[in-house]
């Protein structure tokens, strides 16, 4: 049985950097972004994205990203939502 790839993203924050290479997320579409918290140790409150963060992960062979507008928490998950997402040029890559 063939195991589900790994979905990540990489965050970038302006006026601090790069936040987070990597961050696995159980949901990813050109609309949102769900990371769910269910079964684990981690929290929502422990996950920080915040409005304005640039976004960005690989679909295919290219790069997309997008800017969080909004973020919502309840007590299993974190859910933000994106805009202005769009491919990135071929020689793109997340610094």
């Amino acid at each position: 049985m063939a195991q589900p790839s790994l979905r990540t993203i990489s965050v970038i924050r302006r006026g601090y950097g790069r936040r987070y290479t990597d961050l696995p997320v159980d949901e990813l579409s050109q609309q949102r972004i769900v990371i769910d918290c269910a079964g684990g140790y981690l929290r929502p409150a422990l996950i920080d994205l915040r409005q304005g963060d640039m976004v960005y992960w690989r679909e295919q062979e290219r790069y997309v990203g997008g800017q969080i507008s909004h973020v919502r928490r309840d007590d299993q998950r974190v859910i933000a939502i994106l805009k202005d997402v769009q491919v990135m040029p071929e020689d793109f890559f997340p610094y």
